[in-house]
């Protein structure tokens, strides 16, 4: 579960399926019942909360001006923001990845190269929030049902 948390800010590792995944093994515990129910509902919050985090960016990038050339540089911008060991680089390198992408590939204006960057920039904290904030929801419900079948449990 905590993995899924640390994977719903981090791109490499994906978070929700992580956390799904950890809600199954709970219940596979040989003393809980499974709920098919529940875990197929579960499934689907994760695995369309994972197709969205592909396509909120695009979406916010486009609607402010964007192209493909900014989206792919904060994507590029996020994972050397990650490496390099700058403060808040997690945040400034999706931003400096849209501005340079669209800046160069694009040949885009200086007013519109920083409205994309920004759409960019605002679309990947969007995803980034709502992944994480499933991640949590699911720990959320792993310790619940953890607290409430405690005593089958250990």
């Amino acid at each position: 579960m905590l993995v899924g948390i640390v994977g719903s800010i981090l791109p490499v590792i994906p978070g929700n399926p992580i956390s799904w995944a950890g809600l199954i093994m709970l219940y596979l515990a040989p003393s809980m019942e499974f709920d098919w129910v529940f875990i197929s509902i579960t499934g689907v919050v994760a695995i369309t909360i994972y197709i969205l985090d592909y396509i909120i960016p695009a979406i916010v990038t486009k609607k402010l001006g964007g192209s493909k050339a900014g989206a792919w540089g904060a994507f590029i911008g996020l994972f050397v923001g990650i490496i390099a060991p700058i403060p808040f680089g997690i945040l400034l390198g999706p931003f400096a990845g849209a501005l340079i992408g669209e800046l160069v590939v694009n040949k885009t204006e200086g007013k519109l190269a920083l409205k994309a960057a920004i759409g960019s920039f605002i679309g990947f904290l969007t995803s980034t929030l709502i992944k994480f904030s499933f991640t949590v929801i699911f720990l959320l419900i792993f310790i619940w049902k953890t607290m409430e079948y405690r005593d089958l449990l250990f």
